[in-house]
Formats: C-alpha cells, sequence, structure tokens
C-alpha cells in the first residue's frame, strides 16, 4: 500500500540522518501498511496529523496509488502548487494510472519511483510531465503476458556485419520520393540510411523535379535514380534484385501516392510507408503482404489510414488488423505489432523539427534491409533516433541534417560486439 511505502521511506530517510516526519491522512487500513507505520514510530519518526503546508524542503508523495479514480481530497489539494521538490511513491498523487490526466489537479513529480513496469498513465496524456524523471524498481514479480514494455538500451540491438561484407551485402536501400518543392526529404531519408549502417543507398525521384548537385543534397554515396512516373510501379519493383528495402513516402507528393497501392501488395523485400505513403488506400493490400510492413504515423497521418483518432490501442487494432507493425510518433513514441507493444520514450521536443520524421524512416529503411524483424527493426530505430536527438539537443539546437551525424555516432554503441 502506497500509505506502508511512506513509513518505510521515511524509516530509512531517519535511519541515514535526515529529518523526516510523517503527515498522516487517516490511519493505515491494512495489515502490512500498519507494521510500517508501527516501524517507522519504532524507530522515532515522528507522524503528526494531516496540515496544511510550510516551507518544507522535500515532499514524498505515497498518499495514492495506480488504482486512484480522484479527485484528491480539498486538505491535500493545498500541497499540489507547494514549490518542494517532490519524489512520488507509483504515481503522482491524483494521476490516472489508466489515462495520464490528472483528476483534475496532481503533484508534479521531480522524480516518481514505480514498481515491476510502467503503468499507462505514466506515459500518455499529461502523465510524462507530472511523472518527472520515471525509475521502475524490479521487485520479482513475473513479466505479465499483456500490457506495454518500457524501451531501454538492453533491448536495443543491431546485428554486426559479417566480416566479408561488401557494399551490396551491408543492408541496401531505396527511397521513394522527392516531387518538386520536398526534394530533402529523401534525401535526408537516404543520408540517414547510410548513417544507420547501409552499404548503399538510392534515391529515385518523381517527374518534374530538377536535378540536384551531388555537392548539395546528395551525397556522393546516394546514388541518384532515374526519374520516377507516377504510374511507374514497375520501375520500382524491378529495385528488388539490388535493394534489399523500399522506404516510400518521404516527400513523395499528392501524385505519387498511386503508386502506393500496388508496390504495397508486390514489393517482397523490407517495406517502410512514411509521410506521404500513408493513406487509406495503402493500408488495405497491408494484410496480403508476405513481411510486415512498417507504418510510421503521426497523429494526423494515423487518422488518414487508420479512420480513426490516434492512440495507443488504436495503433494496436490496426497492426493486428491490417498484419503490419505501426510506429505511433509522439511523446512518447508506440511501436507495436498488435500482441507486443514497446513504448520508447527517450528523445523528447527537441525531435520536434521538419525532417527528423525522414531521418527515423531512413534508419528503419537500413534495419529492415539487414535483416532484422519487423517489431525489433521498428523498435531500434525508434530508440536510437531518441538517443541521438537527446545527445545532440544537449550540444546544440537540434536540426534534421545534424541529427543524421549524431545517428552515425548513435548507432555503434548498439551493434553487438561493439559496446
Amino acid at each position: 500500500n502506497n500509505g506502508g511505502d511512506g513509513y518505510v521511506a521515511a524509516r530509512h530517510l531517519r535511519a541515514r540522518g535526515v529529518a523526516v516526519e510523517v503527515l498522516s491522512l487517516g490511519e493505515p487500513r491494512s495489515r502490512a501498511a500498519a507494521k510500517a507505520a508501527a516501524s517507522a514510530a519504532a524507530f522515532g519518526v515522528p507522524v503528526h496529523p494531516w496540515r496544511e503546508p510550510d516551507d518544507d524542503h522535500f515532499v514524498v508523495d505515497a498518499l495514492f496509488g495506480a488504482g486512484f479514480r480522484g479527485p484528491l481530497p480539498a486538505e491535500v489539494q493545498a500541497w499540489v502548487g507547494h514549490p518542494a521538490r517532490v519524489v512520488a511513491v507509483d504515481l503522482p498523487s491524483g494521476l490516472s494510472g489508466e489515462t495520464g490526466e490528472p483528476l483534475p489537479v496532481a503533484f508534479r513529480a521531480e522524480v516518481t519511483v514505480t514498481f515491476h513496469a510502467p503503468k499507462r498513465g505514466h506515459l500518455v496524456g499529461e502523465g510524462p510531465d507530472l511523472v518527472g524523471e520515471l525509475v521502475v524498481v524490479d521487485i520479482g514479480l513475473p513479466a505479465s503476458p499483456s500490457g506495454w514494455y518500457r524501451s531501454e538500451d538492453e533491448d536495443v540491438s543491431i546485428p554486426p556485419r559479417d566480416r566479408r561484407a561488401h557494399k551490396w551485402s551491408a543492408g541496401t536501400v531505396a527511397v521513394v520520393g522527392g516531387a518538386p518543392g520536398i526534394a530533402g526529404a529523401p534525401v535526408l531519408a537516404g543520408r540517414s540510411a547510410l548513417a544507420a549502417g547501409a552499404g548503399a543507398a538510392l534515391v529515385l525521384r518523381p517527374p518534374g523535379l530538377p536535378p540536384v548537385p551531388s555537392g548539395a543534397l546528395l551525397t556522393d554515396e546516394i546514388g541518384a535514380g532515374p526519374e520516377l512516373r507516377p504510374d511507374d510501379t514497375p520501375a520500382v519493383l524491378g529495385l528488388g534484385e539490388k535493394w534489399a528495402s523500399l522506404v516510400l513516402g518521404p516527400g513523395l507528393g499528392r501524385d505519387g501516392t498511386r503508386i502506393v497501392p500496388s508496390v504495397v501488395e508486390r514489393w517482397s523485400g523490407g517495406l517502410v510507408l512514411d509521410a506521404d505513403a500513408l493513406t487509406a488506400d495503402s493500408a488495405e493490400g497491408l494484410h496480403r503482404r508476405p513481411t510486415p510492413a512498417v507504418v510510421t504515423p503521426h497523429a494526423g497521418e494515423f487518422k488518414r489510414i487508420a479512420g480513426a483518432d490516434a492512440s495507443p490501442d488504436a495503433a494496436e487494432r490496426f497492426a493486428r488488423e491490417h498484419g503490419c507493425v505501426v510506429l505511433l510518433k509522439g511523446g512518447p513514441t508506440f511501436v507495436t505489432d498488435g500482441v507486443e507493444t514497446w513504448v520508447v520514450d527517450v528523445g523528447g521536443p527537441e525531435l520536434a523539427t521538419i525532417g527528423t520524421g525522414d531521418v527515423l524512416a531512413g534508419m528503419l529503411g537500413t534495419f529492415l534491409a539487414i535483416g532484422m524483424p519487423p517489431l525489433d527493426a521498428a523498435k531500434a530505430a525508434a530508440h536510437i533516433h531518441g538517443r541521438a536527438g537527446a545527445a545532440l539537443a544537449a550540444e546544440r539546437v537540434l536540426t534534421a541534417d545534424a541529427l543524421v551525424d549524431a545517428v552515425a555516432k548513435t548507432v555503434p554503441s548498439y551493434v553487438v560486439g561493439m559496446h
């Protein structure tokens, strides 16, 4: 019980010489909590009736747990706006453990310590803002067969290159996009694919786009492929002999979307659907593919492709119904195949700038091209993308072109054998 946790915390603080007191909102209701209260009192912890806030320097919020239904009692609400720093037990009191919304007000913690696994309320709604740093403590409970998994560094690994690898065996990524005025999108995706470890990258451009000098946007390592006519599906499908994965959509433009449904059904390699390729028509053939495609929508694109408001539950349903992997971009990002769902909460608002989604799509293309299963590839791409963004933001303002370089610096630490 949260009350019992608070008494235990007070006892340990007292043992370390901290001036601590317990403010009790009520008598402990369970045997375990009553035992913890008695133990704290025996150790010399002063226990006082509830009072209004004064000049306390630090607060351990151990009032209510994940099952709280709200609202906070009136006498507690006076503490919500108190300037003292707060560490919360399990959840900041007043926050819904299901929706991540305050009911209607909640404590704002600097750190929240929870047990066994994150709760939904830690990760959605206003939860991330009120929870602060989330610390998950293992208390020996078995893994739950349902629920969400929180992605950590140990959950992400990239297979190393074979000693005998050459550029055509090390992962080859083709990017289709770059309509007039948005040429930078597929170029960023191609550069990002190389930064993530691809051996070769190719950009196919729709008609009407003037050539891009290799010294300007296209690097020498990215081949500028032939122009792609909007109805030229065979040209894309013919890439399969040399290119292991296809990233379809960055800067594709409205006219280019006409090729998407045919490619979805007939392209047999790794497939990423991003940006303009995310349409209701493209979703129709996803379940007929031999290998799951990865779709990478933000909230608006998800509604366009799924016809429903974006949420983790809706993403899980879409993935199950269409036999694909959904990487639902946001704060946090959710990656799901409809059975297993990962929450990626590394990175932050620094990634909210133009072009970062193209960088993510290119990384994902590489991880599919080197043979990673789609769910693992999507989780790895989202996690490393966030880590690279956070590292870059600590040094300078994040831009997409600089993020490509940050990705190149971050990926090696996740390659098996290079830690």
